[in-house]
C-alpha cells in the first residue's frame, strides 16, 4: 500500500474507539464520516461536505456528545446511525433526513459513570444493534421503508459497557453465530440473529478492554487494549490464535469480506495489515501479516477498508483534521 491523497475535515477527530465510518456504494466513490465532540463530518460521495449534530438537550450548551457513527447496510435500505451520551440517531445514508430517534433511559439518581450508546451493527437482515453503558444491546427493527422503526428485544448479557458490536461478513459455518457483542472487560457474546436472537456463548474477558471486534467466516477477530489481536472460532468459542499486533490500545479493528485481509490502527501510530485463512487441510485459522504503515506523531482512532476485497483503507486520527487513504502500491 502507500499513501494516495488526503480528504480535509472540518475539524480534527475525537479519541473513540472506531472513530471512522466508510460507506461503499457500488461504482461510486466511497462516502466517509469521522465524529467530533457533538458533531460528525461527512465527506460525501456526492455534494459538499456536510455536518450533522448530536441532538437531545434543550439549550445549545447541552448538546451531547457523539460517541460512534455508522452506516448499516441492510438488503432494503442503508441507514446512517448515530449514538451520543443521550439516544439513538438514524438518518437517511446521506444525512439528509432524520429517520429515528431514540432516548437513553437517564437514571433518576446518575450514578458515578456517564450514559451513552456504542457499538452499531446491522444484523439479521431487517435489524440495527446498538450497545449501551449499561450494557445492554438494543435491537430495532427496521422496515424496508419510512420511519416506522421499534425497538424490538434487548440483550441483556453484558456487566460492562459495550464497546463494539460486528455481524458477519462471509459464510457462517453452521452453529456459528452471526452477532458478536464485546464489552470493556473483554468478555465477548456470540449470537444467532432472528426473529428471536439466541446467545450461543459467552468468551469471558481477561482483564483487557476488547475496544474492537470483527466477525468473518466464522472466525471473530477482536482488539484489545494491551495492544493484542485474538481469533476465537464463533462456533465453539475456542481461541485459534494470537498476536501481539500493537505497542500500545487497539482503536480500530476492519475487515475486507472477500479477501479475508483484517485492518488494525491503534495508538502506537501505527496501521497493519493481516490476512485470516482457513488451512483447507487441519481447518486452523491462520494469520498472516501483510503490511505496516506508521502514521508520525499520530494516535490513529478510526480505520476502514474502502473495498471489500482490502485494497484500499482510510484512516483518521486524533487532532488530525484530515482522513489519510491509502491504495495499492
Amino acid at each position: 500500500y502507500r499513501r494516495e491523497r488526503s480528504l480535509a475535515l472540518r475539524s480534527s477527530s475525537s479519541a473513540l474507539y472506531n472513530n471512522l465510518a466508510v460507506l461503499c456504494p457500488p461504482a461510486r466513490p466511497p462516502a466517509f464520516g469521522a465524529v467530533h465532540g457533538t458533531t460528525l463530518s461527512l465527506l460525501g460521495n456526492e455534494g459538499p461536505p456536510r455536518q450533522l449534530q448530536a441532538r437531545g438537550g434543550g439549550s445549545a450548551l447541552s448538546t451531547p456528545l457523539l460517541t460512534q457513527a455508522a452506516w448499516c447496510e441492510l438488503p432494503s435500505r442503508v441507514l446512517l446511525v448515530l449514538t451520543s451520551q443521550r439516544g439513538v440517531q438514524m438518518y437517511e445514508s446521506d444525512g439528509s433526513t432524520m429517520v429515528f430517534w431514540h432516548a437513553l433511559d437517564v437514571p433518576e439518581h446518575p450514578a458515578a459513570h456517564s450514559v451513552f450508546a456504542r457499538g452499531i451493527a446491522a444484523a439479521g437482515g431487517h435489524f440495527v444493534c446498538v450497545g449501551t453503558s449499561c450494557g445492554a444491546v438494543l435491537v430495532f427493527d427496521i422496515p424496508p421503508k419510512g420511519t416506522n422503526v421499534t425497538l424490538s428485544e434487548v440483550l441483556e448479557q453484558h456487566r460492562d459497557p459495550i464497546t463494539d458490536i460486528a455481524a458477519e461478513q462471509g459464510q457462517a459455518p453452521d452453529g456459528a453465530g452471526d452477532l458478536v457483542t464485546a464489552d470493556d472487560s473483554g468478555t465477548l457474546c456470540l449470537w444467532s440473529t432472528g426473529e428471536e436472537f439466541t446467545l450461543l456463548g459467552k468468551i469471558p474477558g481477561s482483564g483487557s478492554t476488547c475496544s474492537s471486534v470483527r466477525l468473518w467466516n466464522g472466525v471473530v477477530a477482536a482488539g484489545y487494549g494491551n495492544g493484542q489481536i485474538r481469533l476465537w472460532e464463533a462456533g465453539s468459542g475456542r481461541i485459534r490464535a494470537q498476536v501481539s499486533a500493537h505497542a500500545r490500545w487497539i482503536y480500530a479493528l476492519d475487515l475486507a469480506p472477500l479477501t479475508g485481509k483484517l485492518l488494525s490502527g491503534a495508538e502506537d501510530s501505527f496501521v497493519h495489515v493481516w490476512k485470516l485463512s482457513r488451512n483447507p487441510d487441519t481447518d486452523d485459522i491462520e494469520i498472516q501479516h501483510c503490511h505496516a504503515e506508521c502514521v508520525t506523531d499520530t494516535q490513529v482512532c478510526g480505520a476502514r477498508f474502502c473495498d471489500p476485497a482490502g485494497d484500499t483503507f482510510a484512516v483518521t486520527g486524533y487532532d488530525l483534521s484530515e482522513i489519510l487513504c491509502y491504495g495499492p502500491a
